[in-house]
């Protein structure tokens, strides 16, 4: 099987945790998983990960750049994650990852 790093299965169970931003020099943020969905694919290549894409909530007064950031979660330990931002809510600004 292909190392494919990341799979849709790290995080479909994780939905409600939080992960916190880990950076040296960079305040530490929580981020609340609230959504994991595989995405549909036209035609998956052979041995290819299936595409998905997380959402997560920040409760912060500012918002934060799309870029690589380090997020660090209780089990699964640190992962540098690409964030974009993609919206606001009463909750907070949400940002998506895609996996593809």
């Amino acid at each position: 099987m292909a190392d494919w790093g990341l799979v849709y299965e790290d995080f479909a169970d994780k939905v409600g945790d939080t992960f916190v931003v880990s950076e040296d020099g960079f305040p530490a943020i929580g981020l609340t998983l609230i959504e994991c969905e595989l995405l549909k694919t036209r035609q998956l290549p052979p041995n290819g990960r299936p595409p998905y894409s997380l959402i997560l909530v920040a409760d912060t007064p500012q918002m934060l750049e799309q870029r690589l950031y380090c997020l660090e979660h209780p089990t699964m330990g640190k992962n540098v994650i690409f964030l974009v931002p993609v919206g606001k809510e009463a909750r907070g600004f949400l940002y998506q990852a895609l996996f593809n």
